[in-house]
């Protein structure tokens, strides 16, 4: 039986000679940046959220907009504070 350790050994210093080489050839950066996008937060006027805040008293008690108002002001939050970040 004869051995093919030099023939392996050959295959895997050329492998590594071509990967060495290919990679030299790389367009991209390997270090990608992500980019947050912030969502813009609308401004109110304070009579405009006066008459939100009188508007959303006059519906019934556990309402579901009501529940969905919070849920957007928590988002609305979220996206101040995606804006605040320095990157």
């Amino acid at each position: 039986m004869t051995s093919n350790a030099g023939c392996s050994m050959r295959r895997l210093a050329v492998l590594a000679i071509v990967t060495i080489s290919l990679t030299g050839c790389a367009t991209v950066a390997s270090d990608l940046r992500v980019t947050t996008v912030c969502p813009p937060v609308v401004e109110y006027s304070r009579e405009f959220q006066a008459r939100a805040a009188d508007e959303l008293n006059l519906l019934p008690e556990a309402s579901a907009i009501a529940e969905m108002l919070a849920d957007y002001g928590v988002m609305r939050d979220q996206a101040r504070a995606c804006g605040m970040r320095l990157d």
